[in-house]
């Protein structure tokens, strides 16, 4: 579909500018500085949501497309395009930015105007990379959402915010560096970025298993992917709340969309042949993550390790799909992975920013995230417990919420492709729900801990609409997910239909 407006590029620039503008606000006026990031934070998502409602679900194919000549000299363009997958995590993104901006409202006081910016800025980058369709294009809106979150990090970020932010950072630009080298290769055979062109280049099996491993860099460590997971929990540790939760909700689904934008279009042969890997580190992630998140002292270290493992179901869901259709030519199954795995992004970003977020409510009231140093909270904030509890219950994946459908659907998967992996992926619903309720018994109930949680207030009304908001999300996914996978059906068939070229 096309549109009289450039809408991607609206959905890009808006924050980015509006971030500059409200960088301008000065330190003096942090008021004006938080109404105005709110204000263009809003209109970035009223400005999305004809995405959704104009998108055309039934072809599933790239529409509202911007092609214009960004470098002629090297053949890259321009070129932004939207499918149902791009257009979901798009409006999960505004959704999010919004949250973020509210929840902030009174948790900083330094440099205000620079830190609301950052996150619009930060906005902006991570919609380009959902909407790029040249590959140069993708790698430097990947890249440069590195700064604003460094920036994020290192700033307003706690006690060893130095040490998280380089450990980030080193991380993620040493799996860039090996991606950037594939695009190269790639680019030196077809002489264009453009990702449909990349995807047709015919490549020998040697080829292939070199750039399979060269992207497996780049994005197992943005999911992350277990081992090199390890510089997550640090960054989320010392992260300011909204730090963190923008990194859960958004930041991580970029490895998983990477994976379905390059890797299994561009190297189906050797995704296939690697197949084996994947879904063992997965497992892994699934599995082991979630029993070193069992013995966490800290609250936010806890939900980080929680991360890792949910995004397991990610990376499971999409090779698990591949290995399906490659070996049985079950679409039915593989569509049912892939679907699974998108599902699982869209509903850990809702729940897994609503738990960071809920810390991020203690953490203002007794500058602790220490679960020792609560217990009882029921009693004193009974509408933040029945929030907490609610998202605690769809972290454990209960029927009704978000966090029960894409595992659902991508253990169903699992058990088409071998019963045992199956088993090894529905034990994170036993895990889970361990170091979730053990996390809810210890924070929310029980007897009043200290005094210090006997003096604690109930949430107020913004912190009381944030909290709505991502519980609308949770349940809305949870109870009706039909808008959402209706929204993505076609998108994901054309993606299994791709799963069975061969190009060897």
């Amino acid at each position: 579909m096309t549109s009289t407006w450039p809408l991607l590029s609206l959905v890009i620039w808006l924050p980015i500018f509006g971030g500059a503008l409200v960088s301008l606000a000065g330190t003096g006026r942090a008021n004006v500085a938080r109404w105005l990031a709110l204000a263009i934070a809003i209109l970035v998502f009223v400005v999305s949501i004809p995405l959704f409602t104009g998108y055309d679900s039934a072809s599933g194919t790239m529409q509202f497309v911007e092609n214009v000549t960004w470098i002629g000299a090297i053949n890259a363009n321009y070129h932004l395009g939207a499918d149902g997958i791009s257009i979901a995590l798009i409006l999960l993104t505004t959704f999010t930015t919004v949250l973020v901006i509210l929840g902030a409202w009174d948790s900083v006081h330094d440099k205000v105007n620079q830190y609301l910016a950052a996150f619009l800025v930060l906005e902006g980058l991570m919609i380009g990379v959902f909407a790029a369709m040249d590959a140069l294009l993708f790698y430097v809106f990947f890249e440069g959402m590195l700064i604003p979150m460094f920036i994020i990090i290192g700033v307003w970020g706690g006690p060893r915010r130095v040490y998280a932010t380089l450990k980030f950072f080193l991380y993620t630009f040493f799996g860039s560096i090996f991606m950037l080298i594939g695009l190269i290769y790639l680019y030196m055979h077809a002489h264009s970025w453009e990702l449909s062109q990349l995807a047709a280049l015919k490549l020998s099996a040697t080829e292939q298993s070199w750039l399979f491993f060269a992207f497996l860099f780049g994005f197992a460590i943005k999911v992350p992917m277990w081992p090199v997971h390890t510089w997550l929990p640090d960054a989320h540790v010392e992260a300011p709340t909204g730090g963190s939760v923008i990194l859960a909700a958004i930041m991580l689904k970029i490895g998983g969309y990477g994976f379905i934008r390059f890797s299994l279009p561009i190297v189906p042969d050797a995704c296939q042949e690697f197949a084996w890997l994947v879904i063992a580190l997965s497992l892994i992630a699934v599995i082991y993550v979630g029993f070193v998140a069992l013995v966490q002292e800290d609250m936010k270290k806890l939900i980080a390790y929680s991360s890792v493992s949910h995004m397991g179901f990610v990376t499971l869901g999409i090779f698990i799909s591949l290995a399906l259709v490659r070996t049985s030519g079950n679409k039915d199954a593989a569509y049912l992975g892939v679907s699974g795995a998108m599902v699982q992004m869209i509903s850990h970003g809702f729940v897994s920013g609503a738990m960071f977020s809920c810390v991020g409510v203690l953490y203002d009231r007794m500058h602790s995230r220490m679960i020792g140093d609560y217990g009882g909270v029921v009693n004193t904030m009974p509408w933040f417990a029945a929030f907490w509890v609610l998202f605690s219950m769809a972290n454990c994946g209960l029927p009704g919420t978000s966090g029960f459908v894409g595992e659902f659907m991508v253990i169903l998967a699992s058990f088409a492709m071998n019963p045992w992996v199956a088993a090894g992926a529905a034990l994170i619903l036993i895990i889970g729900a361990a170091y979730t309720l053990w996390l809810v018994k210890r924070v929310i109930f029980g007897a009043i801990a200290n005094d210090h949680v006997a003096k604690l207030k109930d949430i107020n009304p913004r912190e009381a609409l944030m909290l709505a908001a991502f519980a609308a999300g949770v349940l809305l996914v949870g109870i009706w997910p039909a808008p959402l996978t209706h929204l993505m059906d076609a998108s994901i068939k054309l993606i299994v239909d791709q799963l069975l070229v061969v190009k060897v």
